[in-house]
């Protein structure tokens, strides 16, 4: 179905209130040049709270509210970058039927084995001289774990989605989702560890503003 004429913005933060706890330190001694590529301490992306107490590797997403439309897939490939023995971005957005360039420049041996229940499942081993291979989805599917064999510390997800309409924050805890028509949408952000919170949002000409506010987890 077409796009209606209107396509407005939907903008905001995900905030983290509490006090996280230090992040598991990781130890890459095992392999000299993830070592030599990492001279300081580096610490697991569990959960990144930003200076302005905001939160990193939240998925931001339209769950509700898109009807029966379709939307073209993008032509420019998602990126996930295998730099400093570590994966960039940690959570990643991809639209099904997009391409997705996996990219090792480290010069040393990487696998990208993504754990799928929906898509097929794969692993693909990059030597140090297979530099970028290049990936698709074909059906929806939330939640596929992605990780190295080779370096156990090397985890991320990945979100195959229907449409366009999704974010992940960075480091400034912001997101903006664009292009939307007029309508009220169910919106929902996502925390590996944190789970998820929804919200509610309704669009009539202008853009609008959601914030969503995720707990420090319990201590046992």
């Amino acid at each position: 179905l077409p796009v209606c004429l209107f396509a407005e913005t939907i903008t905001g933060k995900a905030l983290f209130d509490g006090t996280p706890g230090e992040n598991p330190k990781i130890d890459m001694t095992a392999d000299p040049v993830c070592k030599s590529l990492n001279p300081a301490q580096v610490f697991a992306e569990r959960i990144v709270v930003n200076p302005n107490g905001t939160l990193k590797n939240v998925f931001i997403y339209i769950k509700e509210g898109l009807k029966d439309q379709t939307f073209p897939v993008p032509q420019t490939p998602a990126v996930l970058d295998q730099k400093a023995c570590n994966y960039e971005p940690h959570v990643l957005g991809i639209m099904i039927n997009q391409k997705a360039k996996i990219l090792n420049p480290d010069g040393t041996l990487h696998n990208v084995h993504a754990i799928s229940k929906v898509n097929t499942e794969f692993n693909s081993a990059m030597p140090k001289f297979r530099t970028e291979i290049e990936k698709s989805w074909d059906k929806p599917e939330f939640g596929i774990a992605l990780k190295c064999d080779v370096h156990p510390w090397m985890g991320a997800w990945l979100h195959v989605m229907d449409n366009p309409f999704f974010a992940t924050t960075k480091a400034d805890g912001k997101f903006t989702i664009a292009g939307l028509p007029d309508g009220t949408y169910q919106i929902e952000a996502w925390h590996e560890k944190l789970g998820t919170k929804a919200g509610s949002v309704t669009i009539a000409g202008g853009d609008a503003t959601v914030d969503f506010t995720f707990a420090a987890p319990a201590k046992k």
